[in-house]
């Protein structure tokens, strides 16, 4: 079998980490809010907002693909004044895509991100506000260096993920080659294709290879991080 990837495979793959970057620029910053109103606040309705953070976890992602596709179509309550006002698309294009991605990882980022604050020393946030500093300086100098081994984790994690993304994102932004076809859309139609067994086991090969390193490197980077703050 030809190991050697066309420029259409290579293409996908490209596309793919594309993707799964922007998916993760996209929801860092608010799955980090979200964490920290779930962890730290006390306010009626947070078990909803908790269950509707972590939904895409448990309901299929083509129900996760439709519904962005009722919101942000051209259509949409969302999309329809995106395009008239500002020309913005998002439906059936890369940044769709990254959208449907972002969607699907969110709740990852959350969870690591929960975890990693809940593990924060309570007293060390109060030795600091006796020393005077301020709720943004306890949270820049305290909290945020050591929940960080979950940012970084999470945000691993979330990548790794977000590379095999297929229902949310074959239903929101299709499956169209240089645009929206990431490697597990790809091999979805390599595996349509007649004689496309051989294109479909490389990516295939590729994929599992890059979701390996990802959750490798997400453990590396919890560890790692958690023996340079002196709690390993």
């Amino acid at each position: 079998m030809d190991l050697a990837l066309t420029a259409e495979e290579w293409q996908a793959v490209r596309l793919s980490l594309s993707v799964a970057s922007r998916s993760v620029v996209v929801s860092l910053l608010p799955a980090i809010g979200i964490a920290l109103l779930l962890a730290r606040g006390r306010f009626p309705g947070r078990s909803l907002l908790d269950a509707l953070v972590h939904l895409p976890l448990v309901v299929p992602p083509v129900v996760v693909g439709w519904g962005l596709l009722m919101l942000f179509g051209l259509r949409g309550p969302i999309g329809g004044p995106l395009h008239d006002w500002f020309g913005i698309r998002l439906v059936f294009t890369t940044e769709g895509a990254a959208l449907a991605t972002a969607v699907m990882s969110f709740p990852l980022i959350v969870r690591s991100v929960r975890l990693g604050l809940e593990g924060v020393d309570p007293g060390l946030e109060a030795a600091a506000r006796t020393l005077g500093a301020g709720s943004l300086d306890r949270f820049v100098s305290v909290t945020l260096p050591l929940m960080s081994p979950g940012i970084l984790a999470g945000a691993v994690t979330a990548f790794a993920a977000g590379l095999g993304e297929f229902g949310a994102v074959i239903t929101f932004a299709s499956n169209i080659p240089g645009e929206t076809q990431t490697l597990p859309l790809a091999i979805y139609s390599a595996t349509q294709t007649p004689g496309g067994e051989a294109m479909a086991a490389r990516l295939a090969g590729i994929s599992f290879a890059l979701a390996v390193g990802g959750l490798l490197l997400a453990e590396f980077v919890a560890r790692r991080m958690t023996i340079l703050l002196g709690r390993g």
